[in-house]
């Protein structure tokens, strides 16, 4: 099934180490390409998967956070990752991975979000709008258009044109089907912080100061209190850190595999 995947590798073949990238809603592993070829990651095996159903490739049945974090764990483990960094949606699929025990090295995780109302308002009334019987693929298709001249704005010149346009170019269902179950997912849980402590895996949590995905007083004092989680604010950054400061990223990538090397 994974040959029929979108990957992306960078580094030695024989690298000692290797880190699974999950990128987030919408995005392919080209958001990844600014770190993965940061000079201090370049001893390491690292290794990019589109998730199944984003950047027109094919939608698993099965697109609940719970099956994409079974895929995503058996993925780690086939390509020998030990370390697993997620953004957005990816990160909560990371989240996923260690806190059902099916991935246990540390995770690095870029904006994820730990509650329902912390999702970006964006996101939020999209996925309302497409609830609507009749509207549902047509408002997706509508914002997917609008999307490029949106994200060239969030983005850096260099790579915002390019980013913007694989952004846009998703399928409208699938996109639908794919975020109405993360919904379903953060429904599920007041608040992802305790399944993420309690999960007990060396975690990094990695946050733009200016995201536009919330988080609550409660969840940063939570995440604070837990002994296994580090929480690091990106400087000049919004929700695309990694494409914004890769450098300031792949410092933390860095201490995430050497604990994992401990």
């Amino acid at each position: 099934m994974t040959e029929r995947w979108e990957v992306r590798r960078a580094g030695p073949d024989d690298a000692t180490h290797r880190v699974l990238m999950i990128p987030g809603a919408l995005c392919t592993t080209a958001f990844y390409a600014d770190l993965m070829a940061e000079p201090a990651l370049a001893g390491l095996g690292t290794i990019a998967a589109t998730l199944p159903g984003f950047g027109r490739t094919e939608e698993p049945e099965d697109v609940s956070v719970e099956h994409y974090a079974r895929l995503m764990s058996d993925f780690a483990a086939e390509a020998g990752c030990d370390t697993v960094v997620g953004h957005s949606l990816g990160a909560n699929v990371a989240i996923e991975m260690v806190a059902a025990g099916l991935f246990t090295g540390p995770v690095v995780l870029l904006s994820p979000t730990f509650s329902r109302g912390d999702e970006s308002r964006s996101l939020s009334v999209i996925n309302t709008v497409a609830r609507v019987p009749g509207l549902g693929t047509a408002a997706w298709a509508g914002m997917l258009k609008l999307l490029p001249r949106a994200m060239e704005d969030e983005l850096p010149p260099p790579r915002a044109h390019a980013l913007a346009a694989a952004m846009a170019d998703n399928d409208p269902a699938a996109c639908r089907r794919i975020l109405r179950h993360h919904y379903a997912y953060l429904d599920r849980y007041a608040s992802l912080v305790p399944r993420l402590c309690e999960a007990g895996v060396p975690a990094w949590v990695v946050r733009g100061d200016r995201d536009e995905v919330g988080l609550t007083d409660a969840e940063r004092r939570g995440l604070e209190a837990c002994r296994n989680v580090r929480t690091v604010t990106v400087p000049d950054a919004g929700h695309f850190a990694l494409v914004e400061q890769p450098a300031r990223v792949a410092a933390v990538v860095l201490e995430a595999v050497t604990a994992a090397v401990r």
